[in-house]
Order: structure tokens, then sequence, then C-alpha cells
């Protein structure tokens, strides 16, 4: 299952610049560093999504993941893979629903849920509802994210999500994620350069883990902005915990 699940996720990466004609999207290389109370671990990801218009007022968004990671323990390579169906009501909101499945430790996880995003002026704010069924546990993902944009090509944004996680062994566990994140296209060019810090933190076994990420993208239609307005920046929001949406 995990080989069929890296397969999607990479498919998913390189058809997206095969169909730049009828779809808009990008597709990105990451370094990234995690420090979870002093164990730490180095690595890369590679990423995708691409949008396309099914109907005038409907777009379907798929994107997808592949991370390797290098710690004292050994190396791991994980994907993640999700599809977005949505619909615009007018020029400034879009919602919908996701379906995603994601490799954490060797485990497989699904989830579902719905977002939303209101498109203001000079910025975009999304939210998040997800359920996720993990191995002998589930979770319910709250979160929010809000992008303001410099100009069209400049992008911050920071997001929160609660998560209420449900074990068989532990109970309930709840965590915290948040972050704020940046994104530049430079001019006249279709390749970005992005960068981000997000926090985990579990309260109840007294446990943070940040995650920092930088590196570039190539992105095909248009500005950083009207890739977000046309659905092309679903699922890459800070809005969740790593990997529910296929990041």
């Amino acid at each position: 299952m995990k080989t069929i699940l890296l397969a999607t996720a990479a498919a998913t990466l390189f058809a997206a610049p095969a169909f730049a004609q009828d779809a808009i999207g990008s597709v990105g290389l990451g370094y990234t560093h995690t420090d979870t109370e002093g164990f730490k671990t180095d690595g890369a990801t590679l990423d995708g999504v691409s949008a396309m218009k099914v109907a005038p007022e409907w777009t379907v968004t798929v994107n997808g993941s592949v991370a390797y990671s290098d710690s004292d323990f050994g190396d791991d390579t994980v994907g993640a893979a999700a599809a977005h169906l949505t619909k615009t009501f007018g020029s400034d909101l879009r919602a919908g629903a996701f379906a995603g499945v994601s490799d954490i430790g060797g485990e497989n996880y699904f989830s579902v849920g719905g977002e939303v995003q209101k498109y203001l002026l000079a910025s975009t704010l999304t939210g998040v509802v997800a359920y996720t069924d993990l191995d002998g546990a589930d979770a319910w993902t709250f979160g929010g994210d809000a992008a303001y944009y410099v100009n069209p090509s400049l992008r911050l944004n920071a997001g929160v999500s609660y998560n209420n996680i449900d074990t068989d062994v532990a109970g309930k566990v709840d965590a915290w994620a948040y972050g704020v994140g940046a994104e530049y296209q430079l001019d006249n060019s279709p390749f970005s350069l992005f960068g981000s810090w997000q926090r985990v933190s579990l309260n109840d076994v007294d446990v943070d883990s940040d995650n920092f990420v930088v590196g570039a993208r190539y992105n095909f239609g248009g500005t950083l902005q009207s890739l977000d307005r046309a659905g092309a920046n679903l699922g890459r929001t800070l809005a969740g915990l790593p990997g529910i949406r296929g990041f």
C-alpha cells in the first residue's frame, strides 16, 4: 500500500506540468528541518498541486507530496495525496470538500473534510474541518489560515488549528498547530522562493515539535494570488497537522 501511495503522489507531482495548458498550479522542492524536544530530523519534500475547471463554477484540485527524512535512528520516505472538489459563489467565495490519504510511520491515514475560502482585495481567508482515520485512533481538525498579499507575487500568511485525537491506548489528546510563512515569485519568472515555520504542541503529553521549511517552486498559470483564487493553493496552508490534506 505504501508503494501505491508513493506512486500516486509522484504521479500527481509530475502530471501537473503536463496539463499546464488546461490547468494551473505549481511544483516545489523544499528542505525541511524538524526539532522535537531535541530529537532532530532533516530531509526534503517534493510537492505539487494542479487545479482545473470542470464547469464554470466547479474546480477539481489534486495535490500530493513525497518527503524524505533522515535522523540518527534511520531514514524514511512518506507520501500523501488529496483531491478537492470546490464551487465558487460569485467572485469572492469558494467552498467544497476533499479526501486524502497519507503515510506516516508506515501507517496509512485517510482524511475527509470541508473547506471554504473567502477572497478579499489583498487577502485570502481559509477555513478547514477534517476527520482523519488513524490506526487505532481518529482525529478531528478545525483550522484557519489568513494570507495577505503585499502584491500579487508576495504572500505572507499565518495559520492555526486545533486537533482532537482519540486513541485506544492514551485516550484523548489535544494538539495545536500554528505557524507563519512567506512566498515570493521572482519578477517576470515562474519561479518562487518560500519559507515557513510551524509548531505542533501536544498539550497532554507536553511535547512540542518545530518544523522549518525553505525551498523553491515552479508555478504555471499566473501569479501567486491568481493561483490562490483559482483553487490551486488548496491543501497548502498552515491550518492543520502536516499531511492531512496531501502535504
